[in-house]
This record gives structure tokens, C-alpha cells and sequence, in this order.
């Protein structure tokens, strides 16, 4: 194939002939504070490859992609890119280089346009300095049209749901022009269509010569799409092999080092749901106006409910009005048998409502240790006057021993745990004195098998204490691993209830 061009006017890596690494890390180590995240590890990717990277949370694998990206320019060992020795000091370097990356955690800008973030940084102007609108909206739409998807390029970024501005940011990323493509976790928000949709662009991205680095927690999804996959476990590479070759069982054994078969998701369930039970939580017939219309449904002491649909279908809007973050403009909310209307977050938070949303930055504060992470919603209990800082660690400590939160450190900053560690702090907050109510929107999200089943476990343990849960997912295995009553949600209705007996994914998806 021929060089391609970045939109600087830059040309990007040439193309390989002889069939070697289009990139290659060799002994690759990194260290944070002492710790080694990566530790002499080796990397490849081929010209025109997919190339899928898995291992639990704290594995290795963003480090490995950050250092890769640009992001982290100081490590040991060497990178060659298209056999010739490189080191990028910013993610600006690696993509003039022809090397773009897609976090999991969106780099999007919400309040400007779709069009102005598939442009970020590289507006089109005209004479005397002026944005040329017009040919950016259009380039916009063609280039997201490209991926199957039809947005408006003047739509406001942060009102699209967290799938499609993760197929948009992919759209900016392809639009630099790189030839290689970092994906971390890129189906994790996505719904079976959609992920359909985007593996088909990326196979044809792979006939196109590009070569994508494909992380994800979802096996099934990696062994699908790849040519090879990769394993690492606990900073050091494993194994790499042809994904051809590969089960499921074998990754996972693979990836936490004995027998995996206790720690697969759940294809299928009984269901326990117990009307005995007292109703916590019940929403009767609410809507917004918009996304959610006639929903109800009830939580009950000492119970999960779950709520399944695709993308868009309301859950989040659900979760939303219940926590006091929407505006609901029919129905009826009752706590306790009491109506009640949460006009802000604060009201629910005192009436016993707790709530961990999809997007983890939402809630916790990254560069703050672990321990004000999860003092935050117990101060006002601890510390009416003076803060009360040794009270908060001491508390933090017992909940780090229980949830197994690594590293075992109460004054580490949040961002430097993994994403499953952090998800766990979220847990925490809510564990000093239990709500009436947890609601908790893609509690597993982006996790390896490792994290999920210690989720899972607190998830569980809360609920045996009497909390009424409630659990809004896009993941069929985790409702059905999770819950003892399923909802069912489709285009902003209840589709479907399911209370008592066996349930399949086959049932879910049929459903929604």
C-alpha cells in the first residue's frame, strides 16, 4: 500500500515489504513509584493485523498502550516502528508518527460539536483565519458515515450516549489518518448490532493495511475479531497466539494463571425474585418526555433487580431519575410507600439513595488518595467541625482488607489503580453506612474476570444486608449473574419482566 498522509500534511510511517513487525517493543519495563506495571515485557503488531490484547486489571496492558501512544514517554527497553527506533514525548508525537489511540475513558469535549471533535485540533479555516463550517460538518458526516453511523455533525457531543461518542472519537482517530489503531475497551458500551457494525469496519480498516491494537475484557469479542491475541499477566507477556488456536477457557486459565471454569459470567439463571419482600423503591408509570416513557417497576429489601436493554433503551435516564439528576415529567416515585420527588442528588443522597454511574469520573476524584474517595459521602458523620483524616484512613483500611482493593494503599492517588480497583473504591463510599437504596449503572463494565467476580461478591453481600439494589447493564452476563428479578428495557418502555425461573441470554436479547 501506499504511505498514508496525517491531516499536518506529515507522512506517516511507510509501508513494510518484507512481512517484519510494523511495531516492535523489546524488553519493555515501567515503573510507577517503584512498583514495575510493566516488567522486560515484548510486543509486535503486523502490517495489517488485528491484533487483540487481554489480561486482568493491572496486567500491564494501558501501560504498555500508553508508553506506545505517546502518553508515557518515560521507560526502559525500545520501540521500533516500522524497524526504525522511536520514542514519542506526547500522544502528538505518536500520531504524527501514524500511531492513534481510543481510551476507554472518552477524550471527547462535550459541550463543542460532533464535527468540532472529529476536528479537534485541526479545525479547516479559511482565508483570514476563518472556520470553514461547511466543509467540516460535511467531512464530519462522511467520515463518521464511513463507520455505518448516521449523526447529526452539528449535534452537541455530550448529549449522544457514551457508545456513540466512543464511535466518534474512533472517527477522529481514523481521520488523522494513523495506521495504527489502539482500541481500549471499544465494545464495552456497545449493543450486539453496534458491535457487529464496528467489527465490520474494522476488517475492513485491516484489508485497507491499517493494523489495530484490540483491548478488551470481553473474550468472546477478541477471539472473534483477532488474528493474534496476546496475553499478559501481572507486567509480563505470557503468551501470543494465533486467535485461531485459542478457547475461551485457555485465555482465561491464561490470563489468571489455574483453572478458569469458576470464573466464566453466567450464560443463564434461576431466578429467586420474592414479592414477600418489602418494596424499598417504586416508580410508577414515569417519563421525561423523551428517552423514558411509562416505565415502572419496583426494588425490594434484600433484592437485585436488573435491568437489561440495548443502548439508548432508557436505562440510563432511569438510573438518573432516581438519583435526582432528571427531569421527570409524568409518574410517581415512592420511597418507603411515600411519594417523594428528588430535585437534586443531595436530597436523594439523604433519603438513603447511593448511586455509582457508568462513568466512573463522575464520581470520584483521580488525583485524590483512595481514602478521601471513600470518606466523601460519610464527613458530614465523621467530621462534623474538624476534619478528621487518621478516622477516614482508618475506615478506608478496613474496606481496602474486605474488597481487596491493590495496591493496599489508602494514600495512593485514585488514577493509579486499575480500572476494576477504582470501581471498587466506588463500592466503598456506600459501605460505612448502608443505603436504603443502591443503584449502580454497568457495575462490571471494562473489567477482566478477576475484578468482575470481586464485584460481583460486594455487589451480592450488600444485598444479603438488606439493601435494595438496582442494576442497569448493557451486558446480558451481568444482569444474569447478578440479579434476582430482570426487567427488560426497549426504546424507553418496559419490554418485558421477568420475576421467577430459568432464564437464558437468548431471552434477553429476544426481549430487547
Amino acid at each position: 500500500m501506499d504511505s498514508l498522509e496525517n491531516n499536518d500534511g506529515g507522512t506517516l510511517v511507510p509501508p513494510l515489504q518484507d512481512g517484519s513487525p510494523l511495531l516492535e517493543m523489546r524488553a519493555v519495563t515501567k515503573r510507577f513509584g517503584g512498583i514495575a506495571a510493566l516488567n522486560s515485557v515484548d510486543f509486535s503488531i503486523l502490517e495489517g493485523e488485528i491484533h487483540g490484547l487481554v489480561g486482568e486489571n493491572g496486567a500491564g496492558k494501558s501501560t504498555m498502550m500508553k508508553i506506545i501512544a505517546g502518553v508515557h514517554a518515560d521507560f526502559e527497553g525500545e520501540m521500533f516502528v516500522a524497524g526504525q527506533p522511536a520514542q514519542f514525548h506526547s500522544a502528538r508525537d505518536a500520531l504524527k508518527a501514524g500511531i492513534g489511540m481510543v481510551h476507554q475513558e472518552l477524550s471527547i469535549v462535550p459541550d463543542l460539536s460532533v464535527a468540532e471533535n472529529v476536528f479537534l485540533g485541526h479545525q479547516p479555516v479559511r482565508a483570514g483565519g476563518i472556520i470553514d463550517w461547511g466543509y467540516m460538518n460535511r467531512t464530519a458526516r462522511e467520515q463518521i458515515a464511513s463507520l455505518g453511523l448516521e449523526i447529526d455533525p452539528t449535534k452537541r457531543m455530550g448529549s449522544l450516549p457514551v457508545g456513540l461518542q466512543q464511535l466518534v472519537e474512533l472517527s477522529r482517530v481514523l481521520f488523522s489518518g494513523a495506521r495504527i489503531i489502539i482500541l481500549d475497551e471499544p465494545t464495552s458500551a456497545l449493543s450486539p448490532p453496534e458491535v457487529a457494525r464496528l467489527f465490520d469496519a474494522l476488517r475492513q480498516l485491516r484489508a485497507q493495511g491499517r493494523s489495530i491494537i484490540f483491548i478488551s475484557h470481553f473474550l468472546d469479542d477478541v477471539l472473534e475479531i483477532s488474528d493474534r491475541v496476546t496475553v499478559f499477566r501481572n507486567g509480563h507477556k505470557v503468551a501470543t497466539t494465533p486467535a485461531a488456536e485459542l478457547t475461551k477457557d485457555e485465555v482465561i486459565a491464561q490470563m489468571i494463571g489455574r483453572g478458569s471454569a469458576e470464573m466464566t459470567m453466567g450464560e443463564e439463571t434461576e431466578l429467586c425474585g420474592d414479592d414477600s419482600h418489602p418494596v424499598v423503591v417504586e416508580v410508577r408509570g414515569i417519563g421525561d418526555g423523551m428517552a423514558l416513557k411509562d416505565v415502572s417497576l419496583s426494588l425490594r429489601r434484600g433484592e437485585i433487580t436488573g435491568v437489561y436493554g440495548f443502548m439508548g433503551c432508557g436505562q440510563i435516564e432511569l438510573s438518573r431519575a432516581l438519583f435526582g439528576k432528571g427531569n421527570l415529567r409524568s409518574g410517581q416515585v415512592f420511597l418507603e410507600g411515600s411519594p417523594v420527588r428528588f430535585r437534586t442528588t443531595a436530597t436523594a443522597r439523604r433519603a438513603g439513595i447511593a448511586y455509582v454511574p457508568e462513568n466512573r469520573r463522575m464520581m470520584l476524584f483521580r488525583t485524590e488518595p483512595v481514602f478521601k474517595n471513600v470518606s466523601i459521602a460519610i464527613l458530614d458523620r465523621i467530621a462534623r467541625l474538624v476534619l478528621r483524616p487518621k478516622e477516614e484512613q482508618r475506615i478506608t483500611g478496613n474496606h481496602i482488607e474486605d474488597l481487596q482493593i491493590r495496591p493496599p494503599r489508602t494514600d495512593i492517588a485514585l488514577g493509579n489503580l486499575s480500572g476494576g480497583n477504582q470501581q471498587k473504591v466506588a463500592l466503598a463510599k456506600w459501605l460505612t453506612h448502608l443505603p436504603k437504596a443502591l443503584i449502580l449503572v454497568e457495575p462490571t463494565r471494562g473489567m477482566d474476570v478477576g475484578a468482575k467476580e470481586d464485584v460481583i461478591r460486594i455487589v451480592k453481600s450488600l444485598r444479603d444486608k438488606g439493601v435494595a439494589i438496582l442494576v442497569l447493564s448493557t451486558e446480558p452476563e451481568t444482569i444474569l449473574t447478578l440479579a434476582d428479578r430482570v426487567t427488560v428495557m426497549k426504546k424507553g418502555l418496559v419490554a418485558r419482566e421477568f420475576t421467577t425461573g430459568h432464564l437464558e441470554k437468548a431471552d434477553l436479547l429476544a426481549a430487547a
